[in-house]
C-alpha cells in the first residue's frame, strides 16, 4: 500500500516504523526518515498542499500525524479528493483545537472532567483566579503544542500565563484541578465504534521530579502496572464511547485517533484533555508494543471498517521512551548542534523528532532532538534499556529527565 504521512516528530517516526514494509512517504519528515520512507517537503498548514501531494504520490492512505493540519480541515480536503485518511474532520479536530467545544460536548455527554470558565479580557483575569486558585490551572484555548497549559500555586505565574494568552489573540481556559495519577489512553475511533491502545503515562514537565516547565513531553512508558485490571474498559465506557456517540449526534462523527488525557481521582478517571491525533511521546512508547500490522488498521478505520477489525494483538512487557531535548528547551531551545554517538546506528530504538542534515552532518533541528525506546519483560528493564541508549548519545547543551516511569518502578503511584 502506498501511504502518507504527514508530520515531521518522534510521533511520525514511530508511526513510519509499524508501517515498515510498506511504500511510504513521509512529508516534512526529518533527517532519521529517510531509511524507512521517501521524505518529501509540503506546508502542513495548507490542506490543498497536502492533496496534492497525495495525487502526486498516489497515496492509497494518507495518516495525519500532527494537530495544525487537523484543525485546518486536512482530512476534508482529502476526503473530498477521494483519498481515504486517518484523522477526524476540522469540525470533530475541535474536540483539541478548542477546549471550550470540548468542554460542552463533554457536559452533554456527561463525562466527567474540571469544572472551567474561559475568559477573553484581561480585566476578567482576576475575578477567575478568585474563582480557581489556590491551585492554578491556567490553559490557552488554543493550539498550544502541548506546552499552552500552566499549573501552578503562584498566582502571579497564572496570571502572567493567562494575560500573554488573551495578548496573543486567543481566549483562556481557567479550571480546577484534578486530582489523581494521569493516564494517556489511546483510542481508534470510527463513529460509535471505540478500540482502544495500551494505556501510557507522560511525563510533562521538564525536569527530574517533576519540576520546571511544561514541555511537549520528556518521556513515556506503557502500559501501567498501577493502573486496574479493569481501567481501560472504565475510560473507554465513561468517556471515549461517550463522547464518540456525541459526536455522531450532533453530526460531526469522529474517525481516527481520540487521545483521552485523563486524571484518576476519588471519582474515578475524568478528562484533562483530548487530543485528535496519536500523542508524543506515548506513541514510541505504545507502538514499539503492537504486534498487530498498524496500516491495516488505519485504513480500515478510514474506510468506515473499524468494528470488523480482529481485535488488536500485543507483544508481552512494557515499553519506556526517554526525550533528549536542546539546551534551553522549551523557552528558547538552542538548534544547530551536532548530534553524535554510535548508539544512532539503532534506528529501530532512535526515533528522531527535531534533527536535520547540514552538510552531512546530523544537527539539532527543534527543542524535542530524538527519543530512545527500550523494551522489557519489566517496566524496570524497559527503561533501562531507553536509558543505555540515550547514554550512547551527544549533543553539546542537551538534557533528558533521569526518572521516567521511576515513581510506577517503586510502587509510589496508587489509586
Amino acid at each position: 500500500m502506498r501511504i502518507l504521512v504527514i508530520g515531521s516528530g518522534g510521533r511520525e517516526h514511530a508511526l513510519l516504523h509499524a508501517m515498515h514494509g510498506h511504500e511510504l512517504t513521509v512529508a516534512p519528515g526529518n533527517a532519521g526518515m529517510s531509511g524507512l520512507a521517501t521524505v518529501r517537503s509540503v506546508d502542513v498548514a495548507s490542506p490543498e498542499a497536502i492533496v496534492a501531494l497525495a495525487h502526486d504520490v498516489e497515496a492509497e492512505l494518507v495518516v495525519i500525524g500532527p494537530e495544525v493540519p487537523l484543525v485546518a480541515g486536512a482530512a476534508d480536503a482529502l476526503i473530498e479528493a477521494g483519498i481515504p485518511v486517518f484523522g477526524p474532520t476540522q469540525a470533530a479536530a475541535q474536540l483539541e483545537g478548542s477546549k471550550a467545544f470540548a468542554k460542552d460536548v463533554m457536559a452533554a455527554a456527561g463525562v466527567l472532567t474540571a469544572s472551567a470558565s474561559r475568559v477573553e479580557a484581561a480585566e476578567d483575569i482576576e475575578a477567575a483566579l478568585d474563582e480557581f486558585g489556590p491551585r492554578y490551572v491556567v490553559k490557552d484555548d488554543g493550539l498550544a503544542g502541548g506546552k499552552g497549559v500552566v499549573v501552578t500555586e503562584d498566582r502571579a505565574e497564572a496570571k502572567a500565563h493567562a494575560e500573554a494568552v488573551i495578548a496573543s489573540g486567543n481566549p483562556v481556559l481557567f479550571e480546577s484541578f484534578l486530582e489523581g495519577p494521569e493516564v494517556s489512553l489511546f483510542c481508534l475511533v470510527d463513529g460509535e465504534t471505540v478500540v482502544p491502545l495500551l494505556p501510557a503515562q507522560d511525563h510533562k514537565r521538564a525536569y527530574d521530579n517533576d519540576e520546571g516547565p511544561n514541555t511537549g513531553g520528556m518521556g513515556a512508558y506503557a502500559p501501567l502496572p498501577w493502573l486496574p485490571e479493569d481501567g481501560v474498559e472504565t475510560i473507554v465506557d465513561t468517556i471515549a464511547r461517550p463522547v464518540a456517540a456525541e459526536m455522531v449526534r450532533r453530526g460531526t462523527p469522529y474517525q481516527g485517533l481520540l487521545y483521552v488525557g485523563a486524571a484518576w481521582g476519588p471519582e474515578g478517571p475524568a478528562v484533562v484533555e483530548f487530543n485528535a491525533r496519536f500523542g508524543d511521546p506515548e506513541t514510541q512508547a505504545v507502538l514499539s508494543l503492537l504486534e498487530t500490522p498498524l496500516a491495516g488498521v488505519l485504513l480500515a478505520v478510514a474506510q468506515g471498517r473499524l468494528a470488523q477489525v480482529e481485535p488488536l494483538q500485543w507483544r508481552d512487557g512494557f515499553a519506556a521512551m526517554v526525550v533528549l531535548a536542546a539546551e534551553d528547551y522549551p523557552q528558547a531551545a538552542k538548534t544547530g548542534g551536532a548530534v553524535t554517538g554510535e548508539a544512532l546506528g539503532d534506528p529501530a530504538k532512535v526515533l528522531h523528532a527535531g534533527t536535520a542534515l547540514e552538510d552531512g552532518q546530523l544537527v539539532a533541528s527543534g527543542g524535542r532532538v530524538l527519543g530512545t525506546v527500550g523494551r522489557g519483560a519489566t517496566l524496570k528493564e524497559a527503561v533501562a534499556e531507553a536509558y543505555r541508549v540515550i547514554e550512547g548519545i551527544e549533543l553539546p547543551g542537551s538534557f533528558y529527565r533521569t526518572d521516567i516511569a521511576r515513581p510506577a518502578i517503586e510502587g509510589a503511584i496508587s489509586l
